[in-house]
């Protein structure tokens, strides 16, 4: 009888160990997948010439002959960010796994430079397969689909320090389960509050 109860602790300890573990890894992940999508979301937007713009508003013609349309700057409009949202978490196949060797935590880097060229980046020490993008890549999606009204929302306004007020100061695993009463995600920083 003893034995049984010796095995049991032992069980429900190593049954601890690897849901920390687990727990860790997956924060990680998704830590990483968010910082990767924000550096992506960020690059994109940078790339749109800042004299592009877009009309929005309604295209009905009001009693008085006029229109109700505006012109804003394409790069942060919700249908260019809708569009980059769609098509962003493809990327996630140029990313690799590198352990930092203090913490002994993973971090995702690009490995594929924005040109198309890798060899110009250094690659050592990280991790390159197709399990690691396509866990990264589902993570990525997984964080579109949660919280693409929060992210059109945060990127139509200019922000520094994105990913900290994103990814970085958000609890379990880079993107907060913290929302408000009506159910969107905190994007504030938390030194601000």
């Amino acid at each position: 009888m003893l034995k049984k109860k010796g095995w049991g602790w032992l069980a429900l300890l190593l049954g601890a160990l690897l849901g920390t573990a687990w727990a860790r890894r997956s924060q990680d992940l998704h830590c990483g997948a968010c910082r990767a999508l924000v550096d992506e979301l960020e690059w994109e937007i940078a790339q749109v010439d800042p004299k592009k713009t877009i009309q929005m508003g309604s295209f009905r013609i009001n009693p008085d002959g006029s229109q109700s349309v505006v012109e804003v700057p394409y790069a942060r409009s919700e249908a260019h960010l809708t569009e980059l949202l769609e098509e962003i978490c493809d990327r996630m196949k140029e990313y690799g796994e590198q352990i930092d060797p203090s913490t002994h935590r993973k971090n995702y880097v690009r490995v594929v430079g924005r040109d198309g060229e890798s060899n110009k980046l250094d690659l050592q020490g990280i991790r390159i397969d197709s399990d690691i993008s396509g866990t990264l890549k589902f993570a990525c999606e997984s964080i579109v689909e949660e919280y693409e009204d929060e992210l059109i929302e945060f990127f139509s306004r200019e922000a520094d320090n994105v990913k900290d007020k994103l990814c970085s100061k958000r609890t379990d695993g880079g993107t907060s389960k913290s929302r408000d009463r009506k159910g969107k995600m905190d994007v504030t920083n938390s030194a601000e509050k």
